[in-house]
This record gives structure tokens, C-alpha cells and sequence, in this order.
């Protein structure tokens, strides 16, 4: 197999896997509290990041990780899984998932905004209709279809559900100063964060939970939304001769999404909620397409 069908096939694979995360993230949630997700989501993930370490004969990089590293990976930690994700399972316990899927899938767009001031980037003209549009989208999903009206469904989970966006996007920016080898960084952020989201569940909800089926659920977030789903798309964008192609794989995912939002979880899904992911989808299109051009 030549290598950009490799790419595609490892890109695929992992869009296939995130496409249903957020049916995972609303099952397990009527089982357990958002932050005892995390918590148990968490360890999973940490395992099976060892194992892939192990897989990938880097244990001893981790070993050699210098001191200030360390101390980055432990700041980074509480980011992202620790802030991020409980804002984020927090979303998804007050909005239907069919609401929360796209709005965060609008982080991309956080990303943008947030370089400009931290990274010194500048806004081109297609950037900010970019925004313009993808934000559009997300007053659509937002008010139910009455973005002039500003009535929303829940303010409070919209607003968590973005504030996620933020929490991502500046993890992903200070991690541009990290120099450690990817699934190594992943591995000690989640290492670190564990006993954190540890002592804030005994310290709130405790560790008891509902039914089994919570667990299970947690395990398939813990292995494949923030495990191996990673180290996939990390694999993908290796072998691939253009970034880009891969990339555009994405968009796939919040379409398949919502087909399993529907058909498992059980909602119906609402026009605004389509309309929305539309117009976030274009905003994200329209983005990628000026930077093609920038690079052309």
C-alpha cells in the first residue's frame, strides 16, 4: 500500500472513531457526573498510552524528559484533560449533544483568533468571513433557528460548550513551545492530570456511580476519543504528501455524528442543528481555503 493511501486509511479510521464520541460523552453522562467521566475516562486513556509507548519503544523518552519539560507537561495537564474536558462533559450534560458536537467543533476557528494576539498572526479578509460565518452557525444552533432574536436554549451550556473552544485552542498554542515528541507530551499530560481530576471528584461528586454502564462508556471515551483516535491522526498526517488532504477528512466527522446522535441517543434532530454545522463547516472550508491560496 503507498503511503497516501496509508494516510488515508489511518485518517479515515480516526474520523470514523471521533464521529462518535459525542454519542459516547451523552450515554455515559446519564450514568455519571461530568467530572467522574473525566476521571474515569482519564485512566483509561493513560493506559492505553502506555501501551502505545511500549508499542512504540518511546518509554525511554519519557524517561529522558528534562526537569522544566516535566514541569510544562504538568501545566499543560490541567488544561487539557483537566479543564478542558469537564467544561466540555459539562456542555454535554446541559445541551442536547446535537447542540455541543458543533459548537465545539468550532475550535478551529478559537484557534485562528487566539494566534493573533499570542503568536503575532494576522486576520486576513478570508479569515474573518470564516469567523463571521461559523459563528452565524452557531447562533442558528444556539437559538434554535431565531439567530435575530437571541433567545437561547440554554446560555449556560452554549456558554461552556465555547468556553471548551478556548481551553483547547491554548493548549494547542503554548504546546507549540514543547519540543517532546507528541504521544509523549499526550501521555505526561494525561499522567500528570490524573491525580488533579482525582481529588477535585472525591472532593465533589465522589467516586460511586449509577450503573456499570457509565464505565464502559468511559473506557470507550478514555480509548478513543483521547487515546489512540491521536495517535491515528498523528500517524495519518506523517505519511500523507499534503497535509490538507487528510485534513478535509474532518469534516466528515460532525455529519456522521449527528446520524449516530440520532439513531442511538435518540434525538430528533432539529433543522437549526443541521443548518448550523453547515454554516461552521463553510466557515472551516472557507478558512482552509485561504491558506491553500496564502501558500500557493
Amino acid at each position: 500500500m503507498k503511503p497516501q493511501s496509508k494516510a488515508y486509511l489511518f485518517g479515515v479510521s480516526a474520523v470514523l472513531l471521533w464521529s462518535t464520541v459525542a454519542t459516547a460523552f451523552k450515554l455515559s453522562l446519564r450514568h455519571m457526573e461530568p467530572i467522574q467521566l473525566l476521571f474515569y475516562a482519564s485512566i483509561a486513556s493513560v493506559f492505553i498510552l502506555f501501551l502505545v509507548l511500549v508499542a512504540q519503544g518511546h518509554l525511554k523518552t519519557v524517561k529522558s524528559v528534562p526537569r522544566s519539560e516535566l514541569v510544562f507537561c504538568a501545566g499543560m495537564g490541567l488544561l487539557n484533560p483537566c479543564f478542558y474536558y469537564w467544561v466540555l462533559f459539562k456542555a454535554y450534560d446541559l445541551l442536547p449533544a446535537q447542540e455541543a458536537q458543533p459548537l465545539n467543533y468550532t475550535w478551529a476557528i478559537t484557534l485562528s483568533i487566539l494566534a493573533v494576539p499570542l503568536l503575532k498572526q494576522h486576520l486576513r479578509k478570508i479569515d474573518l468571513l470564516a469567523i463571521g460565518i461559523s459563528y452565524f452557525g452557531i447562533l442558528v444552533i444556539a437559538t434554535h433557528g431565531s439567530p435575530f432574536a437571541l433567545h437561547f436554549s440554554d446560555g449556560y451550556g452554549v456558554l461552556l460548550a465555547l468556553g471548551s473552544t478556548l481551553i483547547w485552542s491554548l493548549f494547542w498554542i503554548f504546546n507549540t513551545r514543547s519540543q517532546i515528541e507528541p504521544v509523549v507530551g499526550l501521555f505526561l499530560n494525561f499522567l500528570f492530570a490524573l491525580p488533579v481530576i482525582g481529588v477535585i471528584t472525591w472532593l465533589t461528586t465522589g467516586f460511586m456511580i449509577e450503573s456499570a454502564d457509565g464505565l464502559y462508556g468511559a473506557f470507550y471515551v478514555g480509548l478513543f476519543e483521547m487515546g489512540i483516535t491521536f495517535v491515528l491522526w498523528l500517524k495519518a498526517l506523517r505519511l500523507t504528501d499534503s497535509a490538507s488532504k487528510v485534513a478535509n477528512l474532518i469534516f466528515l466527522s460532525p455529519i456522521l455524528s449527528l446520524f449516530l446522535i440520532h439513531f442511538i441517543v435518540g434525538e430528533e434532530i432539529h433543522w437549526s442543528s443541521g443548518a448550523g454545522l453547515i454554516l461552521i463547516i463553510a466557515g472551516n472550508a472557507v478558512q482552509q481555503m485561504g491558506k491553500k491560496r496564502s501558500l500557493a
